[in-house]
Formats: C-alpha cells, sequence, structure tokens
C-alpha cells in the first residue's frame, strides 16, 4: 500500500515539474521578446485580418517572378495554362520575412502577374492550396502559420478560403468544425470533398504532431472529422499525400520529432505508406490499410514533393536521405531524383532522362568542356541542414563561397520541399531549399519537363542565388556568433526545486 502511494506522488512531482519547466520557458522567451522590443504575435497577425473587413478590389500587375521563399503553396490551374503560388517566408540569418502575395504565372506567355486584394488570405507558410474545375475554376486554402520576425513567436491558422478565379475574387469560408490550427500538413481533393491529414503546432515552448483526417464537402460547406477503421498513419508533418479521381488517398514519408532524453529531440524520417479506401457499400465509411509498395522505391526522405498527374501516375522529386545518426548528429544526402508511382499497383520506379546526344564539331567539344557545370556534392548534417559544395572535389565544402551569379546546371539541383505540379502533360519543379553549416539557401529557379518524352528539363529561370542575403553565422557546426540567452534569464530556474524533493523516490 506504501509503495503504490509513493509511486503515486512520485507521478504527481513529475508532472509539477514539467509543467514549471515549461513555465519557465515561457517566461525565458517572453524576456528575449520583450529585449527585442517585438510585438506579441496576436497584435502582428492582427493588423493583417483586420484588412477582411474592407471591400474586395482585385487587380492584376505584370511582375517580375516571386522573390525566394520557402514553405510556400503552389497549385495549377484545373483547365489553363497557368501556375499559383501564394505565400511563403524567407529567412537571412538573423529575420524571418513572411510573404502574403499571390502570385499567377501565365505558361504560354511566359509572364508573372501579382494578384492583389483587400480581402485575402493573412501572410503565411506551410499551408496547403488545390484547385477545382467548379465555376469556372476555384482555389482552396487552408490553415498555415505565420512566425515573427525574431522566429520567437508562431501563430497557426485554421482558416479556409475560396479563391474564385472567373470572378478573381478570395472569400473566408466560416464553417463550424474545422480542423486544430497547424502546419506542415497535407491537403488533397477527390470526390467534391477536401481531405486534411496531419501537421504540426509548435509554439516554441512545446510542440504536437497530428494525424487526424478531417474532409470540407464542396457541395455543403461542411467540416466533418473522420475517424477510419485500421490502424493510422504516425502522426507527422511535410508527407506525401496524393487522391486519386476515385476517391482512393495515399500517405506515405513525412517527418516528426520525438524525445530521446532531456532536452534532445531525435527527428524521424518515416518510411510507410498507408492508403485510405471508402466502405463500397457505405461512402461515409473510410479505412487506413497499410501498404507495402514494390519496384524501385525511393529511399526514405523527408522533404520529398509529391503530385498526380492526369494519366494516373504519381511523380516525386528530392527530399533529404539520413545515412548516419547518434544521439545529437545526422548526416545524409540531398537529392534530384525523380521518382514515379502507380497509385493502383503501388508499384515505384526511378525516372533516368533519356537525353539524346548530338555530335559536335572540335570547336563546339571545346566550346562545352569549358562552360561544363561544376560537379555538385551534397551533405547533410545536424538533423536536416545541408552542405553543399559547388566545385571539384578539391574544395572543402566549409571554404566554398556561391557567388551571386546565375547558375544553369541543366535541371534542378539537390533540394527539399520544392514546389511541385503538372499542367497541360508538362511537370515543373519551383525552387526548394538546401543549407550549408548554418547557412540556408532559398531557391527560386524554375523547371519543366515533359511528362511524354522525358528527354531533359527545360530552364525556365535558371538558380539565380541573388536574393540570398545571408546576415547569420556561416559556421559549419550551425553555431551562432550572437546568442541571445543570456545568465539572467536563468536566475530563477532552481528557485522552486525544493518542493519537489520529498515527491521523490529516494529507495
Amino acid at each position: 500500500m506504501g509503495k503504490r502511494e509513493k509511486n503515486k506522488k512520485k507521478g504527481k512531482g513529475a508532472e509539477k515539474t514539467t509543467i514549471k519547466t515549461d513555465k519557465k520557458l515561457a517566461a525565458r522567451q517572453k524576456k528575449m521578446i520583450a529585449k527585442l522590443g517585438e510585438d506579441d504575435i496576436e497584435t502582428i497577425v492582427a493588423k493583417y485580418e483586420a484588412i477582411e473587413t474592407k471591400s474586395s478590389d482585385l487587380t492584376e500587375v505584370l511582375c517580375a517572378p516571386p522573390t525566394a521563399r520557402a514553405n510556400y503553396s503552389i497549385c495549377s490551374h484545373p483547365d489553363k495554362e497557368e501556375i499559383f503560388i501564394n505565400g511563403g517566408e524567407f529567412f537571412n540569418g538573423q529575420k524571418t520575412f513572411v510573404y502574403g502575395d499571390f502570385f499567377c504565372y501565365n505558361i504560354t506567355k511566359n509572364e508573372w502577374k501579382v494578384l492583389k486584394s483587400s480581402i485575402c488570405p493573412a501572410p503565411r507558410s506551410g499551408h496547403q492550396m488545390v484547385s477545382v474545375s467548379t465555376d469556372g475554376g476555384q482555389i482552396w486554402l487552408f490553415g498555415g502559420e505565420f512566425a515573427s520576425p525574431s522566429q520567437l513567436q508562431f501563430y497557426h491558422y485554421k482558416d479556409l478560403w475560396v479563391y474564385r478565379i472567373a470572378k478573381k475574387q478570395w472569400e473566408k469560408i466560416n464553417a463550424a468544425n474545422a480542423p486544430n490550427a497547424r502546419s506542415g500538413h497535407r491537403m488533397v481533393v477527390t470526390k467534391k470533398k477536401l481531405f486534411v491529414f496531419g501537421g504540426f503546432h509548435d509554439n516554441n515552448t512545446s510542440y504536437r504532431y497530428f494525424n487526424d483526417l478531417h474532409c470540407f464537402s464542396l457541395e455543403n460547406y461542411t467540416w466533418t472529422k473522420i475517424e477510419p477503421s485500421g490502424t493510422p498513419p504516425a502522426p507527422r508533418s511535410g508527407c506525401c499525400m496524393i487522391a486519386n479521381p476515385e476517391g482512393k488517398i495515399l500517405v506515405w514519408g513525412g517527418y516528426s520529432k520525438s524525445n530521446v532524453k532531456k532536452e534532445i529531440d531525435r527527428g524521424v524520417t518515416h518510411a510507410d505508406m498507408f492508403a485510405l479506401t471508402s466502405d463500397k457499400n457505405d461512402l461515409e465509411s473510410y479505412k487506413w490499410t497499410s501498404v507495402k509498395p514494390g519496384g524501385k522505391r525511393p529511399p526514405p526522405r523527408s522533404g520529398m514533393s509529391a503530385v498526380i498527374a492526369a494519366n494516373g501516375k504519381v511523380y516525386t522529386f528530392g527530399g533529404v536521405l539520413d545515412t548516419e545518426e547518434d544521439e545529437e548528429d545526422v548526416r545524409g544526402m540531398f537529392s534530384n531524383e525523380l521518382h514515379s508511382l502507380d497509385p493502383a499497383s503501388h508499384s515505384w520506379r526511378k525516372l533516368d532522362l533519356s537525353t539524346k546526344k548530338k555530335t559536335l564539331k572540335p570547336q563546339e567539344a571545346e566550346m562545352e568542356e569549358e562552360t561544363k557545370p561544376a560537379e555538385v556534392k551534397t551533405v547533410v548534417h545536424d538533423d536536416g541542414v545541408f552542405t553543399v559544395s559547388v566545385g571539384g572535389p578539391s574544395q572543402s565544402s566549409s571554404s566554398t563561397k556561391m557567388n551571386s551569379e546565375t547558375v544553369d546546371l541543366g535541371g534542378p539541383t539537390p533540394r527539399m520541399n520544392s514546389g511541385i505540379v503538372v499542367c497541360k502533360g508538362l511537370l515543373y519543379i519551383y525552387g526548394g531549399l538546401y543549407e550549408s553549416g548554418s547557412r540556408q539557401y532559398t531557391l527560386s529557379d524554375f523547371y519543366s519537363i515533359d511528362l511524354h518524352k522525358m528527354d531533359q528539363w527545360k530552364t525556365l529561370i535558371a538558380n539565380s542565388l541573388t536574393g540570398n542575403e545571408w546576415l547569420g553565422s556561416d559556421s559549419e557546426d550551425g553555431s551562432s556568433d550572437d546568442d541571445e540567452g543570456s545568465d539572467d534569464d536563468d536566475e530563477d530556474d532552481d528557485s522552486d526545486d525544493d518542493d519537489d524533493s520529498s515527491d521523490m523516490d529516494t529507495e
């Protein structure tokens, strides 16, 4: 009896310690925010959301391509040769910029327009967009997050928006029972329904990953939380998710974190695949089934991009492969591989481009050799931090400097989180991310490839680093030269520890 009571008491002590630790982290963060003079995140977001009360006055202006950004959302027009990009963020080593702009790329004219309206989603990143053909075309947008300039504060959205392409109008859809606020989720459309899965919520003192499933009816504008039978995928964000016209949904890969010991989290790259199907006799009843794909499967990667084409095949690009890890170090390789997946047979295939060789004159061969791009080598450090060496093998990754000139390497270089869409038989890759030491490179290059020929990439916008001003540390280990922490932040850390001493098991 006494032992049971002691164990019970010990559990309460552990809970109290956790609560106090969270309070200390929150207090420390509050001090740092005050020191920086940064507004409360709720106040910052409110400035943008207040705009929603004004009347719609959308304008279209020809513009340059979008500036370098990460974690934006991208989709193609359901019927025309147009591609849309919304939001995203850019980090220069010291400050984060979150965007709310909305771009349209006309493929035929090869021109960009920025679409401006006083009624529109607030700036965000990590959100999702899908398009449908209804009423001349609609673009649906859900969720995402807003980070303060210091990245000490995060605001997660749970709002749903529709952009009516024919009317050129945004509308916020207020429907009950929406999913919890989140970013890094995935959203697909099939059978006149939007399906939202996964994602995460992070307030910089604690985090949570989701594996819940929600659907939104495009016919009656209602949210429903789905409780499928079977074993669901583990909680994750940034996974791949596709839906075919028959209603079958596949989910695979993704990323999550788990605690391995005090103050150390281990990132997990998921390698499993699941199918979500509805009951033939009850279309409102769903089931999760574990899938074992065949063929030449890509290695487990996080940050892989996926899209389903009109031919019924799924195409994936890029990502990061972990190849070596211990408790505090992860190493791996960037990828620029292109794979296809048959959703019916779950069979993978690696796509090797069938480039056509031409006979060159001696002068042309000499010119080609002189202008041949240098070898690109990639290494991953510290749980998704990338080192990219541009140049021959004799160059050191720590000393290599990327210049600000345009670099065309004949196709997209290895990267993660690139934008991928298919439009009229062409697959498009836009931007992505890699890091070198503690330096982050945000890409804004643009490529296409004909899915019928699969011969070679066409460069629409070459790889340019002019928008990558970096104000942070370039150290290889990712350490900062200007740590914000100070001793006075910890002055109260041990003030309450004695209260828990009696709850500890000392036997």
